[in-house]
C-alpha cells in the first residue's frame, strides 16, 4: 500500500481520540469554528462557522480528491489535535499601516480513514478575531495529482453578494444563487446590515488558482473551483481558504492584513532597494519624451518613469526581444536612446521601470533580469502574464523571486489577483487584477472595487487626471480621492497624460487633449504618499459611497467618493487631540471656469472639528491635513 500522510507538526499537542467534532474559538470568543467527522448519519468531514452565536457558514463539506484515488473526505476518525496560540505585531517593509497584529488560535487536526487504504491526513485551522482560515497539508512518498477540492460554503439564505467573473470585469450585485462558474475572489456577501463576510484564498504560490462556483445541487452552496489539476511529488500544503467576518464592509477592508498574516514572513534580508513611489508612464517611447517625463517627475516629486509596451518591438510578436531597444513603429517613430534616458533619470533621482510581455519573459527572463540590473533599471512590469493553472502560478511567483535576486521590483498586470505574496517577497509592490482606468469605471464600479477587490491587497489602478475620460468616470476631485482610497505602493498617476515637453502623439495617450497643465491641482499629487503609517475606513456602503483616511508621518490624507449625491458629517476625531491642523480641501466646483473645475481651500481644523461634506453625483473630495507649526 502506498503511504499518503497529511500532517503538520506544531507545539502544544493535545491528544483526542474519541471526539466526533472539535470547536475552536477566536481570541475574543466571537467566532467559533467547528469541524465534524460525521453529520446527519453520514461519516463525512465537514465544518461550520458561527459569529456571536449566529451561523455564518452552515455545515459544509471538506476534503480533497486525487486522481486514481478515493477522495479524502469520508469514514474518518480524529487521531490527534495539536494546538498553537500566537499574538505578535510585525512590521512590513511598507503597507497601509506600519505594523500589523497577528493574533490567532490554531489547531492541526490529524485524521485517519477507518477503511482501506487507511490514509492519515491533517487540516490546519486558524481562528482570528477577523475570521477563519484552513488548509490541507500533505506528506507523500509518491506522485499525487489533486483533481478537485471538496470545500464548500453553505448559507442559510440567499444573501446579496458582489459578483465578478474575471479580475477586470464589471461587478454586479446579485444573490448567492446567481453565482456564476469561476466567480472571483475575494467574494463579499452581505448577511445583514451588521454582518459582512469575504471568502477567498491566501498564500497561493504553486497550486492551481481557486475561484467560486454555485453547487450544482444546492443553490445556497458555494464550492471551490480550481483552475485545473495540481501535481506534486513532494510534501505540500494547499493555499489557505478563508472566511473573513466583520460588522461592516469598511471593517472588512480595514482588516485586509488578515491575508498578509496567512503568508510567510519576509524572505528578503536586505530591503533597502525596495522603494515604493509614484510613477508616470512615458507614452511616446522617445528620448525626448523620456527626458520630459524625468524633468516633470523631478519637479513634482514622482519617483519613477515607466516605459510601457512597444519599447522593444511589438509585444505580441514572438520574435520581439526585450534584450535590446527596438521601438514598435506602430506605436512610435522613436528614436529612443534608453540607456541615455536611464542615466539622465539617475542624475535627477528618478528611476526607470520597463514593461515586458509574457512572450518575451517566458523565453528571456533569466537573461533579462541581470541585463536590466546592469542598465540601471529599478523595476519591471510583467504584462499579459498567464495565470490560473499550477504551472503558470508557479512560474510567475518564481519570476518574482528571480527579480528579487537581481534587486528588481515588480508590478504584475492583467488577471493576477494578489493572495498576500508581497509579505514574503515585498519586491512585488503591486498588481493589476482590477478594473482600472483603462476600462473607464465610473464611481459606482470603483466603490464596489474598493470594498471587494481591495481586500485582497494593492491594486494598480492607472490613475489619470487631464485626459477627457476623467469626466466620463466621475470628476477631478474623485480622481484625487481614488489615489488615496485605492492602495498601491507603486501609484501610477497621469496614466493617459503627458508633460508639455513631450512629443504629441496622434490620438489616445499622449495626445494634445491630455497635456499636463501646471495648475495648482498638481500640488495634491506632488504631496501624495503611496504607503502609509495608518489607515482608517471612516464610512462606506458598497457601490454607493466611501471615505478613507490615511496617515503618513504627521499628515493625514482623506478621500471620499460617491456615486449619488450625498451629504454627511465627517468627524476628524482621528487627529491628534494635542495638535492644531490646516486642511487643504480639493473639491469639485462647477462654477469655476478652469479646465478641471477643481476648487482648493484651506481651513483650520482639529480633532473636535466636524465637517459638513456635500457632494454631487459621481463626485469626490480629497483633503491633506497637516499640523500647524507652533
Amino acid at each position: 500500500m502506498n503511504k499518503m500522510l497529511l500532517v503538520l507538526c506544531l507545539i502544544g499537542s493535545t491528544l483526542i481520540t474519541q471526539a466526533k467534532d472539535i470547536k475552536i474559538l477566536s481570541p475574543d470568543k466571537k467566532i467559533a469554528l467547528t469541524i465534524y467527522t460525521s453529520s446527519k448519519n453520514e461519516q463525512r468531514l465537514s465544518y461550520s462557522i458561527a459569529y456571536k452565536g449566529s451561523p455564518v457558514i452552515a455545515n459544509s463539506p471538506l476534503g480533497l480528491e486525487f486522481e486514481h484515488e478515493k477522495p479524502l473526505a469520508t469514514d474518518l476518525s480524529i487521531v490527534s489535535v495539536k494546538e498553537k496560540n500566537k499574538k505578535e505585531n510585525w512590521k512590513p517593509v511598507y503597507g497601509e499601516k506600519d505594523s500589523y497584529l497577528d493574533h490567532y488560535k490554531e489547531l492541526t487536526i490529524q485524521f485517519k480513514e477507518e477503511k482501506m487504504p487507511y490514509r492519515v491526513f491533517s487540516i490546519t485551522s486558524r481562528v482570528y478575531n477577523e475570521g477563519v482560515a484552513f488548509k490541507y497539508n500533505i506528506l507523500t512518498d509518491k506522485s499525487l495529482t489533486v483533481t478537485r477540492e471538496l470545500t464548500g460554503f453553505k448559507f442559510a439564505a440567499d444573501y446579496p453578494s458582489w459578483i465578478a467573473g474575471a479580475a477586470q470585469s464589471k461587478y454586479t450585485k446579485a444573490s448567492i444563487s446567481k453565482t456564476r462558474k469561476g466567480t472571483e475572489r475575494p467574494y463579499v456577501i452581505e448577511m445583514d446590515q451588521n454582518r459582512f463576510i469575504a471568502l477567498g484564498e491566501a498564500a497561493l504560490v504553486d497550486h492551481a488558482r481557486m475561484k467560486f462556483s454555485r453547487d450544482s445541487k444546492d443553490s445556497l452552496m458555494l464550492v471551490t473551483e480550481l483552475d485545473g489539476k495540481s501535481v506534486y511529488d513532494r510534501d505540500f500544503s494547499t493555499p489557505w481558504r478563508y472566511v473573513m467576518i466583520a460588522e461592516s464592509a469598511g471593517k472588512l477592508l480595514e482588516n485586509n492584513h488578515f491575508i498578509l498574516n496567512l503568508n510567510e514572513a519576509n524572505a528578503i534580508k536586505d530591503n533597502s532597494w525596495i522603494k515604493p513611489g509614484k510613477v508616470i508612464r512615458e507614452v511616446t517611447l522617445t528620448t525626448t519624451g523620456g527626458k520630459a517625463c524625468i524633468d516633470f517627475a523631478a519637479k513634482h516629486n514622482l519617483q519613477y518613469v515607466e516605459f510601457d509596451a512597444g519599447w522593444y518591438g511589438h509585444e505580441y510578436d514572438d520574435a520581439a526581444s526585450a534584450l535590446a531597444v527596438n521601438v514598435d513603429p506602430s506605436r512610435s517613430p522613436g528614436p529612443l536612446a534608453l540607456q541615455e534616458v536611464i542615466n539622465y533619470g539617475k542624475s535627477k533621482g528618478v528611476g526607470i521601470l520597463l514593461y515586458v510581455n509574457q512572450r518575451a519573459l517566458s523565453k528571456e527572463l533569466d537573461t533579462l533580469l541581470p541585463l536590466f540590473k546592469s542598465w540601471g533599471v529599478k523595476g519591471m512590469k510583467y504584462g499579459f502574464v498567464n495565470v490560473g493553472s499550477q504551472k503558470n502560478t508557479s512560474w510567475l511567483h518564481e519570476a518574482v523571486r528571480k527579480a528579487a535576486d537581481q534587486q528588481l521590483m515588480v508590478d504584475i498586470h492583467d488577471e493576477y489577483r494578489p493572495t498576500g505574496y508581497s509579505r514574503t517577497y515585498p519586491n512585488l509592490l503591486t498588481q493589476e487584477g482590477i478594473r482600472g482606468e483603462e476600462e473607464s469605471p465610473d464611481n459606482h464600479q470603483v466603490l464596489i472595487t474598493m470594498f471587494t477587490r481591495m481586500i485582497a491587497g494593492a491594486g494598480d489602478f492607472t490613475n489619470c487626471y487631464f485626459v477627457p475620460r476623467v469626466t466620463e468616470m466621475g470628476s477631478h476631485a474623485s480622481q484625487m480621492a481614488k489615489a488615496i482610497c485605492i492602495y498601491s505602493p507603486w501609484q501610477f498617476v497621469y496614466w493617459y497624460d503627458r508633460p508639455s515637453g513631450s512629443p504629441i502623439k496622434k490620438g489616445g495617450a499622449g495626445s494634445a487633449a491630455s497635456v499636463i497643465e501646471e495648475l495648482p491641482d498638481l500640488g495634491f499629487y506632488d504631496a501624495l504618499p503611496t504607503v502609509w503609517n495608518d489607515t482608517k475606513i471612516i464610512n462606506g456602503k458598497i457601490g454607493e459611497y466611501g471615505t478613507i483616511a490615511r496617515r503618513s508621518g504627521d499628515n493625514w490624507f482623506v478621500g471620499t467618493l460617491t456615486d449619488q449625491p450625498i451629504n454627511f458629517n465627517l468627524a476628524l476625531n482621528f487627529l491628534d487631540k494635542k495638535k492644531q491642523y490646516e486642511a487643504t480641501v480639493y473639491a469639485d466646483d462647477t462654477s469655476l471656469v478652469s479646465a478641471t473645475k477643481l476648487g482648493i481651500k484651506r481651513i483650520k481644523v482639529d480633532a473636535s472639528t466636524v465637517l459638513d461634506i456635500q457632494l454631487l453625483k459621481k463626485n469626490g473630495q480629497a483633503m491633506i491635513i497637516r499640523p500647524l507649526n507652533h
